[in-house]
């Protein structure tokens, strides 16, 4: 069955995060996901307190901008929450916007040889490995973690360029795909990572994940549109949906059939109840999803 998942969006403020991570958790949501936006919630930050304000819902990041940290940093941080909560943490890193990284003066000239080099660390270090490496961007001398994770550690890849999706089957343990991706584009982006796998000779499942942006409630297709004219992709076919439980499950039953493995229901900023919005994935959508998706 297609994984579903809710987003807590960084537009709203961080004191709000405990009354949602707690509806969710009591509803049964599978995943609840943060993001790391400039210059809203730190990532790692937040989802530690959500994991620790819950027992059973995963708690994904999505994602956390390479060029801001150290990998090893990186790397101590996934473990740490790795370790206090055992396979609950899900954790994605990408580019990050450009602007923003700008905006810090951590931008850089090849962000994708950067994420390159910060996955095949990051994941060596999580296997527990001693690593010295000289890299256009990456440099460790003789370092290993003193408490890496008890088992494997999956690290998902951003990605949206062709070139980044090829890294992403390579290099990650699975992609995560933005709301501006309409099902064809879940399709294309499955046969570009396939190629990076297949380049990389790796067999193992590749999971995708994929935001949905979805607005419910009397005013939700003008919500909806709005959101798309402000990011520019109102005139892309398929992209969000707007209306009941048995009409988000569709469209999250569309994303499934292009390549989609979990669907992450991702309000509109303007969203009016948040905790409604978690209510209504885990328990209405959910439902819904249960009887289109065998």
């Amino acid at each position: 069955m297609t994984g579903l998942g809710a987003v807590f969006r960084p537009q709203l403020p961080p004191e709000r995060l405990r009354a949602v991570v707690r509806l969710a958790d009591a509803s049964g949501l599978e995943e609840l996901w943060l993001w790391e936006d400039c210059f809203r919630e730190g990532g790692i930050s937040a989802a530690a307190a959500a994991l620790a304000w819950s027992d059973q819902v995963r708690v994904g990041v999505g994602l956390l901008p390479v060029p801001l940290r150290n990998v090893a940093i990186t790397a101590m941080e996934v473990a740490t929450l790795d370790r206090l909560f055992p396979g609950r943490a899900i954790l994605g890193v990408g580019h990050g916007v450009q602007d923003w990284m700008g905006q810090v003066g951590a931008r850089v000239e090849s962000p994708v040889t950067l994420l390159r080099e910060h996955l095949d660390a990051l994941r060596a270090l999580l296997r527990g490995e001693r690593l010295t490496t000289d890299g256009r961007y990456v440099k460790l001398d003789d370092v290993a973690l003193d408490w890496p994770p008890a088992g494997p550690v999956e690290i998902l890849a951003g990605a949206a360029g062709p070139r980044t999706l090829r890294l992403s089957g390579a290099a990650a343990d699975g992609t995560i795909l933005t709301a501006s991706t309409p099902p064809d584009g879940v399709r294309r982006a499955r046969q570009l990572i396939d190629e990076g796998r297949e380049s990389a000779g790796r067999t193992e499942p590749h999971k995708v994940v994929v935001y949905l942006l979805t607005a419910t409630g009397p005013d939700a297709a003008a919500r909806l549109r709005a959101e798309l004219a402000d990011e520019g992709v109102e005139s892309v076919p398929g992209l969000g949906v707007a209306g009941d439980a048995a009409t988000v499950a569709k469209a999250v039953q569309r994303l499934a059939e292009a390549g989609a493995d979990t669907v992450i229901l991702q309000p509109t900023g303007d969203e009016p109840d948040p905790e409604g919005f978690v209510r209504f994935a885990a328990e209405e959508v959910a439902e819904e999803v249960r009887t289109l998706i065998p």
